[in-house]
């Protein structure tokens, strides 16, 4: 693995665990993620000829900075419980843009960077949803905060009455589920070795 893709793995990792809780959480971060890093890229490209190689870092990091904050003032506008549920985790947006850029993501074939972003939204989704359903035994709870609908009366998928273990949402329950998958997934496709 090149450092490059170990560093883009770490920084989407705080994330992953952070704002997986529950399925409005991690849907609502990996729509903010998609949403950022195409228009940072786009602008990016534009400018990437008007910049000397001295001040592409810095215009960068205005950049991506700029076109985060501008997604949490509008993500607070359309739906202020969703904003505060998210955390500081909109934040870590910027500085993914920025790594993205320098390890060179924004130039690689649109299928790769594609891939990753699918990867991405797989893993927040599906962790996301485990954690809800094994954290608090709802499915959905809270959807339609991203719809900006602050008094409906969709409460989700109700799946057991008392709730569920609570380690689930919390940040040791995310790395030990994210950590119980690794290891299903690595089981699963671990080569079988014939005597």
């Amino acid at each position: 693995m090149s450092k490059s893709t170990l560093l883009q793995n770490s920084l989407m990792l705080p994330p992953l665990i952070g704002a997986t809780d529950s399925l409005v959480s991690a849907l609502g971060l990996w729509l903010m993620f998609v949403v950022v890093t195409c228009v940072f890229g786009l602008s990016l490209n534009a400018l990437r000829s008007r910049l000397l190689p001295a001040t592409h870092l810095l215009a960068s990091v205005l950049l991506a900075a700029t076109l985060t904050s501008c997604a949490e003032l509008g993500m607070q506008v359309w739906s202020l419980q969703w904003h505060q549920h998210m955390g500081i985790y909109a934040a870590l947006i910027a500085l993914q843009c920025v790594v993205l850029d320098q390890t060179r993501f924004f130039q690689s074939a649109w299928r790769d960077r594609l891939h990753l972003c699918g990867l991405f939204g797989a893993l927040m989704v599906g962790l996301g949803l485990l954690r809800e359903l094994m954290g608090n035994g709802t499915i959905g709870s809270h959807l339609p905060w991203l719809a900006a609908a602050t008094h409906a009366d969709w409460q989700g998928w109700v799946l057991t009455a008392d709730g569920g273990l609570r380690l689930a949402t919390l940040g040791p329950g995310g790395f030990i589920l994210l950590g119980l998958l690794i290891a299903a997934w690595q089981a699963w496709h671990r080569p079988t070795s014939s005597h």
